[in-house]
């Protein structure tokens, strides 16, 4: 496997690993403290390690501190989502900032980034590429914009199936024979959930050597 390869693999199971697509809320009832599991449809939003930033170089095959011409970075991305109806859309905006060595003149930087939406940690449903511009004005250094990005997911596939929910949330008490046990150690239960779930992964398209750079300075 090369060295790239094993970043990608990588950076698609931090992104994984880096969302969420729930919230827990600590439960107190007559039965004792619980762990209740609020569930959404709508997919988490997240920008996988590595693919955050990107540096560009002049000349553009160097990689010495003094060949940066300017740095971009993603940050502060927002969604919203509406799960009423077949389909669910979100739809994340994000900014892009960046930062140039040479303040001289005025200037344009046009970068492409990704939208990607993942099933289950590791399958890739869609794939959109869009493009944003920054613009820098004569004696700026910095420029800074917004973009968005979009996904659509079939409520049925967001669903979990109702035999697996009432495993899921189905109340256990003391002294049943399953009490302590956790439902998604079980595989089938864990695979259902995984098939279920949704992430809507926005990063920068970086060519090959971009993302080594990235992972490796």
């Amino acid at each position: 496997m090369s060295k790239v390869t094993k970043i990608v693999a990588a950076m698609a199971m931090c992104g994984a690993l880096a969302s969420c697509g729930g919230r827990d809320v600590i439960d107190v009832s007559e039965a004792g403290v619980g762990l209740l599991v609020n569930r959404t449809a709508c997919p988490a939003v997240a920008t996988p390690v590595y693919t955050n930033e990107v540096t560009l170089f002049n000349p553009r095959s160097s990689r010495e501190a003094s060949a940066i011409d300017a740095v971009a970075v993603i940050s502060n991305i927002r969604s919203q989502c509406g799960d009423a109806g077949a389909n669910i859309q979100s739809t994340a905006t994000f900014e892009v900032s960046a930062r140039r060595t040479n303040a001289s003149g005025s200037r344009q930087i046009v970068l492409p980034y990704y939208a990607t939406v993942l099933r289950g940690g590791s399958q890739i449903v869609s794939k959109e590429i869009g493009r944003v511009g920054l613009n820098f004005a004569d004696g700026e250094y910095r420029a800074t914009t917004t973009a968005q990005a979009t996904a659509q997911i079939s409520r049925a596939a967001a669903s979990i199936p109702p035999e697996i929910e009432e495993r899921l949330t189905r109340r256990r008490r003391a002294g049943e024979a399953d009490a302590a046990l956790d439902p998604m150690a079980d595989p089938e239960v864990r695979t259902a959930v995984d098939n279920a779930t949704f992430e809507l992964l926005i990063g920068f398209q970086l060519e090959p050597d971009q993302l080594e750079y990235n992972a490796t300075r």
